[in-house]
């Protein structure tokens, strides 16, 4: 039976395409399908698009497999047809075609869980709490600033009100927060020197 037998490999940056095309008997047909398909299985995966090429390549092998399948075993020919070796999930390359596929079922939800949990500790405390102490680790044109307890000697402001209303506006003496630690990020807050 004529067919294409394909393969993928990929080299970081680079990607090679073998192919095997031919008249095949059942015996060659599987034994060829399994060998390229087991070489795709650890070779497949080392460049960026490999991930997206490797499973369709794997997907396009599937036809030839079947139809090999269903052929009679030869009975005669010029030569001896090759034995099929041990079928695709029993090889160690199998395996290898597992650590991506794990890694994707762990890494994903960890990376969801842990995400939020370890992010940037200053987008998880933006909103200042009225009576809060704070400390501006930037300059007031890059505000950085980081709840602080009042009594420590890093205090430096006090957060006396947010302004809500139109019109609203911080006390003499008093300083501006940025809107970003404001609840929704759309209110204002003053800041009183603590010293």
């Amino acid at each position: 039976m004529a067919a294409t037998v394909r393969g993928h490999q990929g080299i970081v940056v680079l990607m090679r395409f073998p192919s095997l095309r031919g008249p095949f008997c059942r015996g060659c047909g599987l034994a060829t399908v399994r060998g390229m398909s087991a070489r795709t299985l650890w070779q497949g995966w080392w460049s960026p698009l490999s991930i997206v090429i490797t499973p369709i390549t794997l997907l396009l092998n599937l036809g030839p497999w079947r139809a090999f399948r269903e052929l009679a075993a030869p009975a005669a020919g010029f030569r001896p047809p090759l034995a099929p070796g041990k079928p695709l999930t029993r090889r160690p390359e199998a395996m290898l075609f597992l650590v991506p596929m794990v890694l994707m079922a762990v890494v994903i939800p960890v990376l969801l869980v842990t995400g939020p949990l370890t992010g940037d500790d200053s987008a998880g405390a933006r909103t200042l709490p009225v009576g809060a102490c704070v400390h501006n680790e930037g300059d007031w044109s890059q505000q950085d600033l980081r709840v602080t307890d009042c009594g420590a000697p890093d205090a430096q402001y006090e957060v006396t009100r947010r302004l809500e209303q139109p019109g609203d506006r911080c006390g003499d003496g008093e300083y501006y927060a940025d809107l970003q630690y404001g609840p929704g990020g759309t209110t204002v807050s003053c800041l009183r020197a603590v010293r």
